[in-house]
C-alpha cells in the first residue's frame, strides 16, 4: 500500500506540474506544449529527467548498482529528485541546441516544479519507512513515528515548506535576466538538499562521510554557480536563456 501511495502522489505531482507549465506557456503566448519548439524541450526534459533520476539514485546506492550488475537485470528501483532535476536541465539544453532555441524556458517551470515536488513529498511522507526520505531520530516535539517506534525528523515536510516558499518567491520576483529565476531555484534546491541530508541516514558513505546525493549536489553547484553569477551580472539584453 505504501508503494502505491507514494507512486500515486508522485504521478499526481508530475501531472499537475505539467498542467501548470502548459498554462504558463499559454499566458506567455508561446503556444502549447506540442508546439514545435516546446515539444522538443518537453521531450528533452522527460528523457533527461528519466535518465538522471535513476543515475543519481545508483550513485546514492552503489550497493544496488552492484547487485544489478551482478544479476544482469535491467530493473532500476528507486529514484532521485536531484537526479531528475539535473537530468531534465541537461536534456532541455540539448533539445534547445537541436531545435535552435535561444529563448529562456526555465522560468516558466519554477512554480510547476515546486508544486510537483511538494505533492510528491506528501507521498514520501505517507509511505513512511518504505521510502528512504525519512529523517534521523529526534527528540523535537514535531518528530514523527513512521512505524518503528522512533520519532524522526519529518524531512519530507521540511522540504514541502522549503520548495513552496522558494517557488512562490521566485515566481513572483521580476528578474531582468531571463532564466535567472530557474537558475536561482535550482541552486537553492541543491544547497537545501546538501544541508537536509545531514538529517537523514546515510545509506553508503562517500569521502568525508557525505552521501552520494550530497556529493552530487556539490559537484553540480561547482559547475552551475558560475552560470548563475554570469546571468546575475549580465545586462538584461544579453542574458543567456
Amino acid at each position: 500500500m505504501a508503494a502505491w501511495t507514494h507512486s500515486a502522489f508522485a504521478w499526481a505531482g508530475m501531472a499537475l506540474g505539467a498542467a501548470m507549465w502548459r498554462g504558463s506557456l499559454k499566458r506567455q503566448h508561446r503556444g502549447g506544449a506540442l508546439a514545435p519548439g516546446n515539444f522538443g524541450v518537453l521531450v528533452g526534459m522527460l528523457l533527461g529527467a528519466a535518465i538522471g533520476n535513476k543515475l543519481v539514485f545508483l550513485i546514492e546506492r552503489p550497493d544496488v548498482a552492484l547487485a544489478i550488475w551482478q544479476h544482469a537485470t535491467l530493473t532500476f528501483p528507486g529514484q532521485s529528485v536531484v537526479g531528475g532535476l539535473l537530468g531534465g536541465l541537461i536534456g532541455v539544453e540539448i533539445a534547445k541546441k537541436f531545435t535552435g532555441q535561444t529563448r529562456s524556458t526555465g522560468d516558466a517551470m519554477v512554480l510547476p516544479i515546486a508544486v510537483g515536488l511538494a505533492i510528491g513529498r506528501v507521498g514520501c511522507f505517507l509511505a513512511g519507512l518504505h521510502d528512504d526520505t525519512y529523517g534521523l531520530p529526534t527528540t523535537l516535539p514535531w518528530g514523527v513515528d513512521f512505524g518503528d517506534g522512533m520519532p524522526r525528523h519529518p524531512t519530507q515536510l521540511y522540504e514541502i515548506a522549503v520548495v513552496l516558499a522558494l517557488g512562490l518567491t521566485l515566481h513572483r520576483a521580476r528578474f531582468a535576466a531571463p532564466g535567472l529565476a530557474f537558475k536561482l531555484f535550482l541552486s537553492a534546491y541543491l544547497l537545501w538538499r546538501f544541508a537536509v541530508e545531514f538529517l537523514k541516514p546515510v545509506p553508503i558513505a562517500y569521502p568525508l562521510g557525505l552521501s552520494g546525493i550530497q556529493w552530487t549536489c556539490l559537484v553540480a553547484l561547482a559547475a552551475y554557480t558560475p552560470l548563475v553569477l554570469r546571468a546575475w551580472r549580465r545586462p538584461p539584453r544579453l542574458a543567456t536563456p
